[in-house]
């Protein structure tokens, strides 16, 4: 026996199989998940009105990145002492 195995007995592949493959672009893996950083963020907790969250969140994916947008452009016009 050369230990083939008949192909229409092999069990049926479900979706769960395919989104864990890794997926290929020709030879190159494609890396799943959220590309790296640049490493200039940093991750904190911060407690901020409800309605305010809520306004930025509802405006969609990228809130966050607006809500940054927002606080730097009040940063930039506004002059802020650091502590020595």
């Amino acid at each position: 026996m050369n230990g083939w195995t008949d192909p229409d007995d092999a069990p049926e592949l479900e979706d769960e199989f395919f989104q864990q493959a890794d997926q290929y672009d020709g030879e190159r893996l494609v890396k799943r998940g959220r590309p790296a950083g640049t490493g200039m963020k940093t991750s904190t907790t911060v407690r901020f009105d409800t309605d305010i969250v809520d306004a930025f969140r509802a405006s969609g994916p990228g809130w966050q990145t607006r809500m940054n947008r927002a606080l730097r452009e009040w940063l930039d016009s506004h002059s802020v002492k650091t502590p020595d």
